[in-house]
């Protein structure tokens, strides 16, 4: 159903010091459009909308915002209607060119109404206007999205042995809305701890919403816990994360952006280097793509 994302080893200093083993799941290559966990997170989603014989999907997001450039391009390969409800005033982005490319119709929120998106009846005048579409939450989460992250836990099955692994201990991978960590931590029902690195700060939500996802999944248990990684804030970047990524960029080859696997990763330094992970650990870390939105932070 799904690219296969390749699952290489990092090779880093810091790692090496500690004796411990990380292999990074490379979803950022998958597609070169619906990159990342974005696939996963949209597949049930667009199953959803053809059970429903929609026309095509109505989302939320930001200017530079990963979720509607994987739905734009999507509608545009499956030939769907998009409509991208998003936040603030109109802005010129590489991502909202890209999605006027793609075909998706825009309409500006401001901030204010953009904040209105969790209220009773936000959706009442959209599906009012757009009777023919389906509506995706923000990020393309719930448990739908949830479900379809699932998924990314046979990613990784598949290829352990090509590693030398028989097993690893734990996943690590940064939370936006806590969907795909919902996702994994359903497709692991216990058997392992799924970190959560926090782009954005505690009070965004994120804990209520994955514990949310996973009472309406009803039963599995789960093994996970979040970490601040957000650094003040959603998108706030400072130099010694900037830094941080060149450096790795550098040294690994693999390419980070500043929102969440660059934060994530650094996270995950600082928590190896406090010893919070014994000796002979091995994680596997999810790339979760995003690549494209660092066109922003390029051009500022």
């Amino acid at each position: 159903m799904f690219p296969p994302a390749p699952l290489e080893l990092l090779h880093l200093d810091w790692l090496t010091s500690a004796g411990i083993e990380v292999a990074i799941l490379r979803l950022d290559q998958i597609d070169p459009l619906i990159s990342g966990n974005k696939w996963f997170k949209l597949v049930e989603h667009l199953k959803a909308a053809e059970r429903a014989g929609a026309e095509g999907i109505i989302s939320l997001g930001g200017a530079h915002s990963n979720h509607l450039h994987a739905l734009a391009a999507a509608g545009k390969r499956l030939g769907l209607k998009t409509v991208g409800l998003l936040r603030g005033h109109a802005q010129d982005t590489p991502t909202v060119r890209d999605l006027q490319a793609c075909g998706m119709h825009l309409h500006w929120l401001g901030y204010g109404g953009y904040r209105a998106r969790h209220e009773p009846g936000f959706w009442t005048p959209w599906q009012a206007q757009y009777p023919d579409l389906h509506a995706v939450p923000e990020g393309g989460g719930g448990l739908t999205g949830a479900l379809g992250c699932a998924a990314i836990k046979q990613q990784v099955d598949t290829q352990l042995a090509d590693l030398g692994w028989g097993n690893f201990d734990a996943w690590w991978l940064a939370c936006g809305t806590g969907t795909t960590l919902a996702g994994l931590a359903l497709a692991e029902n216990g058997r392992r701890l799924v970190y959560g690195a926090l782009a954005v700060p505690d009070d965004h939500g994120v804990a209520p919403n994955i514990q949310a996802i996973l009472e309406q999944a009803a039963g599995p248990a789960a093994d996970y816990r979040l970490i601040d990684a957000s650094r003040g804030g959603f998108a706030k970047v400072d130099p010694p994360l900037l830094a941080f990524i060149e450096h790795t960029e550098q040294v690994s080859g693999v390419p980070l952006e500043p929102v969440y696997t660059g934060k994530a990763l650094l996270a995950l330094k600082q928590h190896v280097e406090s010893g919070e992970l014994a000796r002979g650990a091995r994680l596997v870390f999810v790339h979760t793509g995003g690549l494209q939105g660092r066109r922003g932070f390029d051009a500022d």
